[in-house]
C-alpha cells in the first residue's frame, strides 16, 4: 500500500509540475502539436486560443468630485505689535489694563515733557538768527553774478572770431585734397585716353578686313543669281513638253474605252448565237480574248494618262523651285551689298574712334597742368588761415582768463549764500526734533484691536525701546497651517476653506496667502485662511483642523475589492476591452468612503472587472456577467 500511496504522490508532483511551470508544453501535447513549435508560438496566440474566463464586470462612468485638502493648524491674530517708546521719560498717564478694546489713534502712555519746551523754543530762536543773515549773502551773490555777462560778451566775441578763422583754415585744407584728387583724377584719365586710341586704332584694320570680305561675297551671290536665272526657262520648257503630251494620253484612253465597248458587245453576240447554236466556241474565245486585250489597252492608256500627270506636276515642281532659287540668289546679292555697307560704316565708325581718342588725350593733359596749379593755390591759402586761427586763439585765452575771474567772485557769494541757507536748515532740523521728541511723548495705538498686556504703570521710567503695551486684532482672524508639497498645487488663493476648532466650532472663510517658499524642515508651505470674527470670540492660537477647496477631478466610484497589482506592484484595476479581452490600468485612489473608493486614471467609460480579477492577465478572453453599481 505504500507504494501505491508514493507512485500516488509522485504522480501528482509531476501533474503539478506540469500544470504550473510547463503549462504551455502541455497544452501544446494536448493539442497534438510539436512541442518544440509550442514553445516557439507567441504568448499571443497562447492567450488568443485559450477559452474565455468567466467574470463579473462593473459598468462605470466617471464623475467629478469635489476635492479638499486636509491640514492642522492654529488661529492667529490678524496683526499683533508691541508699542515701544521712541524717547526717554517717566510715565505721567494713568496705565489701560490687558482685554481692554482699544481704537486706532488711543493713548496708550503719556511720557513727562520735563524740558523739551524749552529746548523748542531755543531752536526756534537759531532758527530765526540764520533766517536773518541770508539777505545779506544773497545781496554779494547779486553783485558778483552782474559782473558775469561782461566777461562773458567779451569771450563770446573772442570766441566768435575763432570759428570764422578756423573755417578759413579748414576751406583751405579742404581744398587741397580737392585738388590733389582732381590731379590724381587727370593723371588717371591720361593711360586710360592713350588705352582707347591704341583700342581705336587696333579696330581700323580690323574693320577695314571686314570691307574687303564684305565686297569680295558680292560677285559670288551675283553669279549665283545669274545661274538660278538661267534654269527657270529650261524648268518652264520641261512644263509646256509634258502639257503638250497630256492631250494625246487623254485620247488613247478614250479609243481604249471604245475598244473595251465594242469588244464586249461581239462577246455578247457570239455568247448568244453560240447557246443558239449558231456560233462556234472559237468564235466566243477568239471575242473574249479581245475584249481582255482591251482592257488590258485601257490599263495601259490609264498608266500612261497619271505618268503625264505626273511629268506634270514635276515639271511645276521644277518651275517654281528655279524661281525659288532666283528669290533665294537675290537675296544674298543683297544681303553681300548690305555686309558691304556695315563694313564700310565700321571703318568710318573706328575712324572717328581714333579722332575722338586723340582729342581725349590732348585733354587730359591739359586737366593735369590745370590741377598742379590749383593744388599749389590750395597750399598757399593754408599758410595765411593758420596765422588768423592763432591770432583769435590768444584773444579766447584772455577773455577766458577775465570770466573765471569773475566766476570765482560769484562762487564765493554763492558759498555764503549756502552757508547761510545751511544754517537755516540745521536751525529748522532743531526745530523739527525738538517738534518731534515732544510728538514722542505720547503713544498711541496704531490701529483697533485688544490690549493684549497692561500699559506702562504710572511712573515707571521708559527707555528707547521701552515697551508701552502690546496690541492685536482678531478681526479678522487668521488661520494658519501647513500644507505638505504633494497637495500644494491644489491649494490657490482665493480658494474656500472652512475649519472646525478644538472647541467643536466651525467656521468659513478664504484663502489669502499661499507661500511660494517650503519650510526648511518639514518641506510644507504655509497657507492663511481670512475668517470674520467681529465678536472676537475666536482667540489667538486655538487648534484648528483646516479644509481647503480642490478643483473636480472625473473619478469612478468602485469597490475597494477591485483594486489588484500588476506584475510590478503597481496598483490598478482590470477592465474588460472592446475585444471582451482584459486590460490593466493603473489607478490612484482620490478618496475613500463608505459606499466605496473614488480612483483616478481610467477612460471616461470604462467596464471594470470587480470578480475574478485575480485569475486574468492582460489580453486574456473574458466573458463578462455585468452588475448593477448598487448590488
Amino acid at each position: 500500500m505504500r507504494i501505491f500511496s508514493l507512485i500516488t504522490a509522485l504522480l501528482v508532483v509531476i501533474t503539478l509540475y506540469l500544470s504550473v511551470f510547463e503549462r504551455d508544453l502541455l497544452l501544446a501535447f494536448a493539442a497534438g502539436e510539436d512541442p518544440d513549435e509550442a514553445e516557439m508560438t507567441p504568448a499571443g496566440e497562447d492567450v488568443a486560443e485559450m477559452a474565455a474566463v468567466a467574470v463579473v464586470a462593473l459598468s462605470s462612468t466617471a464623475r467629478t468630485i469635489e476635492q479638499v485638502v486636509l491640514v492642522r493648524g492654529q488661529t492667529e491674530a490678524a496683526r499683533q505689535v508691541e508699542v515701544r517708546a521712541e524717547t526717554t521719560g517717566q510715565v505721567i498717564s494713568d496705565p489701560k489694563r490687558k482685554g481692554a478694546f482699544v481704537e486706532a489713534g488711543d493713548l496708550l502712555c503719556r511720557i513727562d515733557p520735563g524740558t523739551r519746551q524749552v529746548a523748542l523754543e531755543e531752536a526756534r530762536a537759531r532758527l530765526a538768527e540764520a533766517t536773518s543773515r541770508l539777505p545779506e549773502a544773497e545781496a554779494r551773490l547779486a553783485e558778483a553774478v552782474a559782473g558775469v555777462p561782461a566777461a562773458r560778451a567779451r569771450i563770446s566775441e573772442a570766441k566768435a572770431n575763432v570759428p570764422a578763422a578756423e573755417a578759413r583754415l579748414a576751406e583751405a585744407l579742404a581744398s587741397v585734397p580737392t585738388a590733389e584728387a582732381r590731379l590724381e583724377e587727370a593723371l588717371a584719365s591720361v593711360p586710360t585716353a592713350e588705352a582707347r586710341l591704341a583700342e581705336a586704332l587696333a579696330s581700323v584694320p580690323t574693320a577695314e578686313a571686314r570691307l574687303a570680305e564684305a565686297k569680295a561675297n558680292v560677285p559670288a551671290a551675283e553669279a549665283r543669281l545669274l545661274e538660278a536665272k538661267a534654269s527657270v526657262p529650261a524648268a518652264e520648257a520641261r512644263l509646256a513638253e509634258a502639257r503638250a503630251g497630256l492631250p494625246a494620253a487623254e485620247a488613247r484612253v478614250v479609243e481604249a474605252r471604245a475598244r473595251i465597248d465594242e469588244a464586249e458587245i461581239n462577246l455578247n453576240a457570239a455568247e448568244k448565237l453560240s447557246e443558239d447554236g449558231f456560233a462556234s466556241q472559237t468564235r466566243v474565245a477568239a471575242n473574249v480574248a479581245t475584249a481582255q486585250s482591251a482592257r488590258a489597252g485601257l490599263q495601259t492608256a490609264l498608266s500612261q494618262l497619271e505618268g503625264a500627270k505626273a511629268a506634270i506636276e514635276n515639271a511645276v515642281a521644277q518651275v517654281e523651285g528655279a524661281k525659288a532659287a532666283v528669290a533665294s540668289a537675290t537675296g544674298q546679292v543683297e544681303s553681300a551689298k548690305a555686309a558691304v555697307q556695315s563694313a564700310m560704316g565700321q571703318v568710318e565708325s573706328a575712324k572717328a574712334a581714333v579722332s575722338s581718342a586723340k582729342g581725349q588725350v590732348e585733354g587730359s593733359k591739359a586737366q593735369v597742368q590745370s590741377a598742379k596749379g590749383q593744388v599749389e593755390a590750395a597750399k598757399a591759402s593754408i599758410e595765411s588761415a593758420k596765422g588768423a586761427v592763432e591770432g583769435a586763439a590768444a584773444a579766447v585765452i584772455s577773455a577766458t582768463s577775465a570770466l573765471e575771474g569773475a566766476l570765482a567772485t560769484v562762487e564765493s557769494a554763492k558759498s555764503g549764500v549756502e552757508s547761510a541757507r545751511s544754517g537755516i536748515q540745521s536751525a529748522e532740523a532743531g526745530v523739527a526734533a525738538a517738534e518731534k521728541e515732544i510728538e514722542r511723548l505720547e503713544i498711541t495705538a496704531p490701529f483697533a484691536g485688544l490690549l493684549e498686556t497692561d500699559a506702562a504703570e504710572l511712573g515707571s521710567l521708559l527707555q528707547p525701546g521701552g515697551l508701552c503695551a502690546t496690541v492685536i486684532q482678531l478681526d479678522p482672524i487668521k488661520l494658519v497651517g501647513f500644507v505638505p508639497e504633494t497637495e500644494v498645487d491644489k491649494v490657490s488663493v482665493g480658494a474656500r476653506a472652512g475649519a472646525r476648532l478644538a472647541t467643536g466650532r466651525e467656521v468659513l472663510g478664504r484663502v489669502t496667502f499661499l507661500s511660494r517658499s517650503a519650510d526648511a524642515t518639514t518641506r510644507t508651505f504655509r497657507v492663511e485662511i481670512e475668517v470674520p470674527n467681529a465678536d472676537r470670540s475666536i482667540r489667538d492660537g486655538q487648534t484648528a483642523e483646516i479644509l481647503i477647496e480642490a478643483a473636480g477631478q472625473p473619478a469612478h466610484l468602485l469597490p475597494q475589492s477591485a483594486l489588484t497589482l500588476d506584475n510590478e506592484g503597481v496598483l490598478g484595476v482590470r477592465v474588460v476591452d472592446g475585444d471582451s479581452r482584459a486590460g490593466f490600468y493603473p489607478v490612484s485612489v482620490l478618496r475613500d468612503t463608505v459606499e466605496g473608493i473614488y480612483v483616478a486614471g481610467l477612460p471616461e467609460q470604462s467596464d471594470v472587472i470587480v470578480v475574478g480579477q485575480e485569475f486574468v492577465t492582460d489580453g486574456v478572453p473574458v466573458a463578462a456577467t455585468y452588475r448593477e453599481a448598487a448590488e
